[in-house]
């Protein structure tokens, strides 16, 4: 395993405020700890964006947003408007859930269609795209397929997980196998990110040291806390 600093740990965070009970306070309290930890972004709900970006202004902390949470249900027009509204707010990074369902039907024409959608509203300022898979519902086979589509519909990122996919915390986890099929599937083209379950040091390099350059972190606290520390901060997704 490789050596990491907690700066560098910290680059690769998307720190996520996605519980449905989170009030403005949180937002403003998380909004904090992302600036004095320079993560690489803040992920928010929809509703959460003009304040995330205004606490979040001049701090190097990019605002980033879910869209189609949790589900990916939404038509493709509704989540382009959700990425058109977002980006127009200064939004730089969309985190959109893929339909799930359709992928598993195989109705790929549907989901590089709904991917496209968010991806064209994104361009026009230019935002990253990550596209969420919700990889506990997935086969390999069908894991293989969704990073084939998304890459070209366009997106920029595949990832593992909502963290709300299942209520055993278990099969809602991203996990060192399924890592290793998206990097070796477009590892070399797309960025990767691990999220759901990354709540302590050593879950967050190692997935570094696999190859993903983003990681999806609620406990963020507690994964900056270091190899031999624990920051109490069991939260997050």
């Amino acid at each position: 395993m490789a050596e990491y600093t907690k700066e560098q740990v910290s680059a690769t965070i998307d720190h996520a405020t996605l519980k449905p009970s989170m009030t403005d306070q949180d937002i403003i309290d998380n909004a904090k700890m992302c600036a004095e930890n320079k993560v690489a972004s803040m992920c928010v709900r929809p509703s959460d964006v003009p304040l995330a970006v205004k606490e979040l202004e001049g701090t190097g902390v990019d605002v980033s947003m879910v869209v189609g949470f949790p589900h990916g249900s939404n038509m493709p027009e509704v989540k382009a408007l959700e990425t058109k509204l977002a980006v127009e707010a200064g939004v730089k990074e969309l985190d959109m859930v893929l339909n799930v369902g359709k992928l598993i039907t195989g109705d790929y024409d549907w989901v590089k269609r709904d991917i496209e959608a968010v991806v064209t509203e994104a361009k026009k300022k230019g935002a990253l795209v990550k596209v969420i898979f919700e990889t506990c519902f997935l086969t390999d086979e069908q894991v293989v397929k969704a990073c084939k589509i998304s890459e070209e519909a366009g997106a920029d990122y595949v990832k593992t997980s909502t963290g709300f996919g299942e209520d055993d915390v278990r099969s809602k986890s991203a996990t060192p196998e399924v890592i290793d099929l998206m990097m070796k599937t477009v590892g070399e083209t797309m960025g990767v990110k691990a999220s759901g379950g990354v709540r302590d040091w050593k879950t967050a390099v190692g997935y570094l040291d696999q190859g993903c350059k983003r990681l999806g972190v609620g406990s963020t606290v507690n994964v900056l806390a270091g190899p031999d520390e624990t920051a109490g901060d069991k939260g997050g997704y």
